[in-house]
């Protein structure tokens, strides 16, 4: 899944929840679930075996989506102001749900092996639900659609 889905979810049920203790740990296992809904990414790990780096399309693809993503998380967590407090906890809220794919980068964008992060790698493929492009970015666009709806309505 792209990350802006998951920086939404995350900040919106920081928003809507509140409690750190309950919001954070939320947040983080949204990641986990939203990637069972099918979806399409640029296949990285594809790119990476097969060219030995991630091409510039599949590049500038991470660039706007991360870029989309700090704005929208933040227009979620900005929402909060005057609230400093809640303002930070949604975008630690918006930063967990990203953390299980932000482990991945060093990676795919930096070179760097380790046994844990190629493990990781393994598990995070084996939950996703891939789809084709079309399908795929639909949902993901309703997923953005009905977490800003939830916080904003």
């Amino acid at each position: 899944m792209l990350e802006t889905p998951h920086v939404v979810v995350g900040a919106a049920i920081a928003f809507k929840v509140g409690n750190p203790a309950l919001a954070l740990p939320l947040a983080l296992g949204s990641h986990f679930i939203l990637e069972k809904i099918p979806h399409w990414n640029p296949h990285l790990n594809t790119e990476k075996k097969n060219h030995g780096k991630i091409t510039s399309q599949t590049t500038a693809i991470v660039v706007a989506d991360t870029l989309l993503s700090l704005v929208l998380g933040s227009l979620i967590a900005f929402k909060a102001y005057p609230d400093i407090t809640k303002v930070s906890i949604v975008l630690l809220g918006a930063f967990l749900a990203a953390l299980p794919d932000l482990i991945e980068a060093p990676y795919f964008f930096l070179n760097q092996k380790s046994e844990f992060i190629l493990k990781w790698i393994k598990f995070k493929k084996s939950i996703q639900a891939n789809a084709e492009i079309f399908p795929g970015l639909i949902y993901q666009l309703l997923t953005i659609v009905a977490s800003f709806w939830w916080v904003f309505r």
